[in-house]
């Protein structure tokens, strides 16, 4: 059994190509993929060579942690049946070619548990799911307070003010410098940080991925305030200890979702609390991947790539 899949051979270097697949198990499905999502977060670090060095990184890899598409086997002890429509968070089945996270191909071999069920009305929007619990996870984590400010209006800025009004938070301020990404806001408001004048800030959760903001933020939190690192970080973090002082802030790590925030957020769309209108802005077939990610991480007009795999199906 074959695979296409997106190979990064090396930073910026982005091919098509054909992998065996390693054989299914009484635990796995095989899965048809219709569509893919770029993340810009992780993939682009990878993508650009700018990735930490952590346990199991190295190239050649496929990249993709957001894929949809249909169940075309089910094992024996996967509780899944063909023809099912399913979000796959990424899969390790493409030899000595490694997955990180192995979601960017036209067939995967997953280990059912991981795979979760989708309403086939959600569509290519399913490819959100991971990000959406990324979100989630940041704050309904055990003693968080809800976020009051969001550095960042990309799609994960959005989510997070979409899911925090979702839970019945009050709405957050977002802030966002670039003009072509200030539109879309739903029941909340972005501004230029510029223009913001507050400084009693609660909660402050940062997506932006600038390892250079922290003193700035934690010069608009309130004495006791929190500062949430959402993203991802590329550079050493630092900062000036006396304002921090001063103000007693906390500072709080928010890492990869959990299964039970992939439930959390199945249960908001199903209720209708939580929607994924307008956060998918591009579309490339897969078989122009290359430009497709060089889009994704270059105009700042790109929300969210989606990479269409019907033309290799």
């Amino acid at each position: 059994m074959e695979t296409i899949a997106v190979v990064l051979r090396q930073p910026e270097q982005i091919e098509l190509n054909r992998l065996a697949l390693t054989p299914p198990t009484a635990d796995d499905v095989v899965v048809d993929v219709d569509w893919s999502g770029v993340s810009t977060g992780t993939e682009r670090l990878l993508w650009s060579g700018r990735m930490p060095p952590f346990p199991g990184m190295g190239y050649p890899l496929v990249p993709g942690y957001e894929s949809v598409g249909r169940v075309v086997e089910a094992g024996t002890a996967t509780g899944l049946h063909p023809g099912q429509r399913v979000f796959v968070p990424g899969a390790k089945c493409f030899g000595e070619v490694r997955g990180l996270f192995g979601a960017s191909a036209s067939r995967l071999v997953a280990t059912a548990k991981r795979v979760v069920p989708l309403d086939q009305n959600l569509g290519e929007r399913g490819i959100l799911l991971a990000l959406a619990a990324t979100a989630y996870h940041a704050i309904a984590a055990q003693g968080a307070q809800a976020p009051d400010c969001i550095v960042g209006h990309g799609v994960l800025g959005r989510l997070l003010a979409r899911i925090s009004i979702a839970v019945r938070n009050e709405p957050p301020t977002v802030w966002e410098k670039n003009p072509a990404r200030v539109g879309g806001a739903v029941d909340y408001g972005v501004i230029d940080p510029e223009h913001d004048t507050r400084r009693d800030y609660r909660s402050i959760y940062d997506v932006s991925g600038d390892a250079g903001l922290l003193d700035s933020l934690i010069g608009r939190i309130a004495p006791g305030g929190e500062i949430v690192l959402a993203g991802f970080y590329s550079e050493r973090l630092s900062f000036a200890f006396p304002p921090a002082f001063m103000r007693e802030a906390r500072l709080r790590v928010a890492a990869e979702w959990q299964p039970s925030d992939l439930v959390a957020i199945k249960r908001l769309i199903e209720s209708g609390r939580l929607s994924f209108d307008g956060l998918i802005t591009h579309h490339h077939d897969a078989l122009d991947a290359s430009n497709a990610y060089r889009t994704a991480f270059e105009d700042p007009a790109c929300l969210k790539m989606v990479l269409n795999w019907s033309s290799l199906s």
